[in-house]
């Protein structure tokens, strides 16, 4: 069981900034579920809270920093007998998440008018200096996001991987399969 519940950032691709996982687990999701809601109440090193076969673990406000992960559990019940599918998501605070995601969209959208604006005087004969700059300087903004992202996911790295073992712990006993 401990194989399928290790963590290494090393393996994990380092595009992905919200890293995935799927477990299968001979236990019927009620069951889960109610595990966790048992495990708020014993801890108070991490919130858990639950909105229908949805489970979310955050670090308490206290504790948390701008990069500080949550992990995501949806455990659905499966068609065979007393058999669930986990599927978990690490991700920084959803608030976090739009704001980046936003800056993403904003920084492509003015990359392309910048560069209409560029292609339009270029062809027109006129000066495009200004117009290329600002281009090149969405190119590098983008750049900027991207490595600050992977900043946080390291930043958050530890952070995550107490997640996970809170997770693995609460889950300890559980008859699991992991599938990738």
């Amino acid at each position: 069981m401990n194989d399928y519940f290790k963590i290494k950032m090393s393996n994990v691709n380092e595009i992905i900034l919200r890293p995935r996982f799927k477990l299968i687990i001979h236990q019927e999701n009620d069951r889960l579920l109610k595990l966790f809601e048992a495990a708020d109440k014993e801890q108070s090193a991490f919130i858990v809270s639950r909105i229908d076969d949805h489970v979310f673990i955050k670090i308490p406000k206290e504790k948390q920093h701008f990069w500080s992960p949550q992990l995501h559990l949806e455990i659905n019940k499966n068609d065979q007998e007393e058999t669930s599918t986990i599927y978990g998501l690490f991700g920084p605070n959803p608030t976090v998440w739009t704001m980046f995601m936003f800056l993403h969209f904003m920084v492509a959208g003015l990359f392309i008018g910048f560069g209409i604006w560029t292609y339009v005087n270029w062809r027109l004969g006129s000066h495009y200096a200004i117009p290329l700059f600002l281009t090149l300087l969405m190119i590098l903004l983008w750049f900027a996001l991207y490595f600050g992202g992977r900043l946080g996911k390291k930043t958050g790295a530890e952070e995550m991987q107490r997640l996970h073992d809170f997770m693995k712990e609460t889950l300890n006993g559980q008859d699991i399969q992991s599938k990738r």
